[in-house]
């Protein structure tokens, strides 16, 4: 039995054993410490520039210290450099950019400013339409040559940014690992997935910001192993309209950048119906409560336990009370990860049926979990979403107790490229749920001793917190 068709079985099974009346468990009981996080290492977070990014770009263009066409031309040197060993891109349109970057010199020159991204390079993950480039999906069975923009790719041109071209993805986002593709880190391991891709490209400078989605993990996963930032806002809030489906109910695009500021930036871009987030940056925290949930230390290694406990111990520095909930405790990530397995391979089931590909030529692991998910019945789906909805208030009311939740965003660290396939289920377990229930979510990286891979801290609050992550997360990095 496969590692994907393994995972099947366990949460068929997990959705058995679910209660069908609310579960008699304790609440999510307060107990919080006065400023004390247990096991506080005093490590001090890494300097990271406080503007971000993208503010020190626009700065220099503005100041004619740089130009667009110039930007655009280092980050294809860098492509042609680092491309072929660690694939971020599978797609480059480089003299469509340089063209556009042209234009976007010509039009500060004369006083035009299109918006927050005016004349910087992004990438876009290749599930996501760009007109006159090729959507593929990480795949031999697909291939369109879409006109138009997706909404998210049309409000980034919008606001000014010159897209290169598509960044790598584990086969039709099926998956955290996105094999293909090498961590720059240690071009022996994965960056993670299914935005794979787009971390490395961010990661390398290939691109400021990219634009990937997240429909269980695959922001917050490569964010974290690549040592970047990478945010899923609330289900819903961000267009998905001209990205191929994943899983119709919980598809989000969402975005990696260096800092989060440059998140926070390009999230106000995306989301432009939706209060601002990008002021939050500079937002005062001392008010938080934050809840830890020390079901999430799961198989956590030392490595990473040591990271996120440092990252607390300056957490604990900065808001009024860091202390630990009984909830969301093992049961709820259990859950959240079955039955999140279950709606979401169902409803990507139900659209490579409709597709009519060829599954002999998808990934084994990726024509497995769908083989295994065209057996899923009807009866289980609908019980997988009605106790998605009572999971949903459960967790809704953990945000009675706290404003944000803060735990490891993977368990482990990068693992080897020849592993990539027995971390499908590890690497999610601390993401799904809250994809799940459609929280917002955001990774920044922890400090770690040099010579170490990245580790990532996941921030979680209730629908609608976007701000208050953006704050927490701009006070821990700063």
């Amino acid at each position: 039995m496969s590692v994907a068709t393994d995972a099947f079985a366990q949460a068929l099974g997990t959705l058995a054993a679910q209660p069908q009346e609310p579960p008699d468990r304790p609440p999510a009981y307060d107990v919080f410490g006065a400023k004390q996080a247990q096991g506080a290492t005093g490590t001090t977070l890494a300097d990271l520039p406080a503007t971000g990014r993208i503010a020190a770009l626009t700065s220099a263009l503005r100041a004619g210290k740089t130009t667009s066409e110039r930007l655009v031309r280092e980050a294809l040197d860098l492509i042609a450099a680092e491309n072929d060993e660690l694939t971020a891109f599978v797609e480059v349109h480089a003299a469509e950019a340089l063209a556009v970057a042209a234009e976007r010199d010509t039009q500060l020159a004369t006083g035009t400013v299109l918006g927050p991204l005016h004349g910087l390079p992004i990438s876009v993950k290749d599930v996501i339409d760009v007109g006159g480039m090729t959507t593929r999906c990480g795949s031999d069975a697909y291939e369109e040559h879409p006109a138009d923009d997706a909404a998210a790719v049309a409000l980034l041109r919008a606001a000014g940014a010159i897209v290169l071209g598509k960044t790598a993805t584990h086969e039709f986002a099926l998956g955290v690992t996105s094999p293909q593709s090498r961590n720059p880190h240690d071009r022996t391991r994965i960056p993670g997935g299914s935005s794979g891709g787009s971390a490395v490209a961010v990661t390398t400078g290939m691109s400021v910001v990219s634009l990937g989605t997240d429909t269980r993990a695959s922001i917050r996963v490569p964010a974290a192993l690549c040592g970047i930032v990478g945010m899923r806002p609330t289900y819903g809030t961000s267009p998905t309209a001209g990205m191929v489906p994943l899983s119709w109910t919980m598809d989000t695009t969402a975005l990696l950048a260096p800092t989060v500021a440059d998140v926070a930036v390009a999230m106000d871009v995306i989301r432009p119906t939706v209060d601002p987030v990008a002021g939050a940056v500079d937002a005062p925290v001392d008010t938080l409560r934050v809840g830890i949930p020390r079901a999430a230390w799961e198989d956590v290694t030392p490595v990473v336990d040591a990271a996120v406990e440092g990252a607390l111990a300056r957490l604990a520095g900065l808001v009024a009370d860091v202390g630990e909930l009984r909830r969301p405790d093992a049961a709820d990530f259990a859950a959240g990860n079955a039955l999140g397995l279950i709606v979401s391979r169902s409803e990507a089931a139900a659209f490579h049926r409709a597709a009519g590909l060829d599954r002999s030529r998808y990934w084994d692991e990726v024509r497995d979990q769908l083989d295994a998910a065209d057996g899923v019945l009807a009866i289980d789906y609908i019980d997988a979403q009605r106790s998605r909805a009572a999971l949903h208030d459960e967790m809704r009311g953990v945000f009675e107790l706290a404003d944000v939740l803060a735990m490891p965003t993977t368990p482990v660290q990068a693992p080897p490229a020849e592993d990539a396939e027995d971390y499908l289920t590890v690497l999610s377990r601390n993401a799904i749920l809250w994809s799940f229930v459609g929280f917002p979510a955001i990774s920044i990286p922890c400090p770690v001793p040099d010579g170490e891979l990245p580790v990532g801290l996941q921030l979680v609050a209730a629908p609608g917190g976007e701000a208050t992550l953006i704050a927490l997360a701009a006070a821990l990095t700063s």
